[in-house]
């Protein structure tokens, strides 16, 4: 227990990205062997095993170049967790703390953001630049969809995943009305309000006045893959969502999660909340408490805390299986990612071996991540501006919606977007019920993230207190605001090489004219999200090969930092029944277990996230 008493700074020591980690002789001649095929060929266009080799020697120079500690910069008053219980060595706490028990602070909510970029490189621009060109004119001539452009290797329950994993993984804050971010718009412009009001990001309160350095903010969600959008960031919280018996969390007279009736921690009233997110909400609920059900049948003298937190563990550990070993591999279903991303949980040996003889090696390259040695490449564990910058895809949502029968395919209602957001999502899924609702999503394409297909919905979205919003105008002020550098630079940032022109961007040529156009010929100010939309997808993907290289990082950096999936995943942790548990079970076995109903249509469906068969058609062969 000695180890909890440690600094609770999470930067202390000043330690230096990737220090020691594969920098021998023979791995800088390798890494720069893989980088210059890399930049020659590009790693998709080879062959399987050969694009693994390359995508090794990738991820081994961002270990080494692209992990930032933003607490090496001056913090008052440094973040501190609440005081140590005996149970948290085996259990994760509701603030996120002691996952670390030698740096307790790290990864805790209202903990700093990192950096994939060297601090030096964070893009402070004056406001006048910042706002350049405006963000209201970059949503309207570059994003605004014109039609609809579908991804056609997955569904629409990929993007209502990509939420719930977002609402647990970041959050700057609702944002700071007090000092706006004023665009001035065009008079022909039909905004109701002229300028544009945005609210500013809120600033890092920890930050000494006058201090030197690139500006940072808190996350205020905790960094870690702890299921906090199911259990809560706040103790009050939490102790609302247990049911108090049997471990288990409440469950609403229509077997939903419930909506509390406090407004200050009611979901539907805060911006984003949308059927999908209540969805998988549920989902992830009723799987908590099939969990407590297995481990009471197993241990039926543990009381109620013992049987939440194990439940709690397994379940997080789930999700993070699922995104790891599903849901990545198939919005980027390229052959060799497939096999590289399950690599990630399972390493090269397989999952057939990995349940059948559990880990037969320390390496995370023969038995994956999970279970092997806890390692933050030098760098105290934090998730990233750049990540929550790459993870800004509201292209995946569709804005119209066609709801049909599980049953017979038939058409039941036909809704926008706006009829699925804030309470008004609670009510639609009590008039169609579940099953109906999961099979029409599950049989419908989501929107590649791409130029020209942002949700029009989003671009005059009106959120629950009543405010308007052009969202992907705030996302394009949100990226620059941030710091994170524009395209060009950001690619150099990560060993990429940077666009010429606007033609050699985008093989699009009416693309490259508008880019050309609303950036006026100056292709180092292309904003990074734009770039990443304009890119030609690689063979499978949903998304740009430039934001692939941060979750080349982050993807495995999220497993590797976390002790709960890492040194303590074993059974004295998580219990023979919990592990037992993560190994049978999936996406598919989870709707399955909650929705028999949806049995027909996901019959030979190996991954939840593919596109489902509709009811009446035959099985795929």
């Amino acid at each position: 227990m000695e180890r909890a008493t440690g600094s609770n700074a999470p930067g202390s020591g000043a330690p230096v990205a990737g220090a020691g980690y594969r920098s021998g002789t023979f791995w800088r001649l390798y890494d720069g062997l893989a980088q210059a095929i890399d930049r020659r060929c590009g790693w998709h266009h080879l062959p399987t095993l050969l694009g693994l080799l390359v995508l090794i020697g990738v991820r081994n120079i961002l270990r080494r170049q692209n992990l930032h500690d933003t607490y090496r910069l001056p913090a008052v008053p440094p973040p501190e967790p609440e005081p140590f219980e005996p149970d948290y060595a085996a259990s994760r706490t509701v603030s996120g703390a002691y996952n670390d028990l030698d740096q307790p602070a790290m990864g805790m909510r209202n903990t700093r953001f990192g950096r994939n970029i060297p601090l030096d490189a964070v893009n402070v621009e004056p406001d006048h630049d910042l706002l350049d060109p405006s963000p209201r004119v970059v949503s309207r001539e570059l994003l605004t969809r014109a039609p609809f452009q579908p991804a056609g290797t997955v569904n629409t329950l990929a993007c209502t995943w990509l939420q719930f994993m977002i609402k647990d993984w970041f959050s700057h804050g609702t944002g700071d009305m007090s000092n706006p971010w004023t665009i001035e718009l065009d008079p022909s412009d039909p905004w109701p309000e002229h300028p544009m009001r945005i609210p500013r990001t809120i600033p890092d309160p920890t930050r000494p006045a006058g201090s030197e350095g690139p500006p940072t903010f808190l996350n205020a969600e905790t960094h870690w893959w702890d299921g906090s959008q199911i259990y809560g960031t706040q103790p009050e919280h939490q102790r609302l969502l247990r049911s108090g018996q049997d471990g288990k969390l409440v469950l609403g007279a229509n077997g939903r999660a419930p909506i509390p009736d406090d407004p200050r921690i009611n979901p539907t009233l805060v911006p984003g909340w949308w059927l999908g997110l209540s969805l998988m909400r549920t989902i992830f609920t009723l799987e908590h408490n099939a969990i407590c059900d297995r481990l009471r049948s197993e241990y039926p003298a543990w009381p109620d805390e013992a049987l939440f937190q194990r439940a709690r563990l397994v379940n997080a550990a789930l999700l993070a299986k699922i995104h790891t070993a599903e849901w990545t591999p198939a919005v980027i279903s390229h052959r060799t990612t497939k096999v590289a991303l399950r690599a990630n949980w399972f390493g090269i040996a397989g999952e057939r071996v990995r349940k059948a003889f559990g880990r037969l090696s320390d390496s995370e390259v023969i038995s994956g991540i999970p279970g092997s040695k806890t390692n933050h490449y030098g760098v105290p564990y934090s998730l990233t501006e750049e990540f929550t910058s790459v993870y800004r895809m509201h292209p995946l949502i569709p804005d119209d919606y066609s709801f049909r029968s599980v049953t017979d395919n038939s058409a039941i209602r036909e809704l926008g977007f706006d009829a699925l957001t804030g309470p008004a999502a609670e009510q639609v899924q009590d008039e169609l019920g579940l099953d109906d609702v999961i099979y029409s999503l599950g049989t419908a394409p989501p929107g590649l993230v791409t130029l020209h297909n942002y949700p029009r919905f989003l671009q005059d979205f009106v959120r629950p207190d009543g405010k308007r919003q052009d969202i992907a105008a705030t996302d394009i002020l949100r990226i620059r605001e941030l710091g994170v550098p524009r395209y060009n630079e950001f690619r150099r940032l990560i060993h990429l090489k940077p666009a010429a022109d606007f033609r050699s961007l985008t093989d699009n040529e009416e693309w490259a004219r508008q880019l050309e156009r609303v950036y006026r010929g100056d292709i180092e100010r292309v904003d990074l999200m734009v770039g990443m939309y304009a890119e030609t997808l690689p063979k499978g993907f949903a998304f740009s090969d430039t934001a692939f290289r941060i979750f080349v990082l982050m993807a495995s950096r999220r497993i590797n930092s976390d002790r709960f999936l890492t040194d303590d995943f074993n059974t004295e942790v998580y219990t023979p029944a919990g592990m037992r548990w993560l190994d049978d079970n999936s996406m598919v076995t989870v709707l399955l277990r909650h929705f028999p109903a949806l049995a027909p249509a996901m019959r030979g469906t190996k991954n939840a996230f593919a596109p489902w068969r509709k009811s009446g058609a035959p099985a795929a062969a």
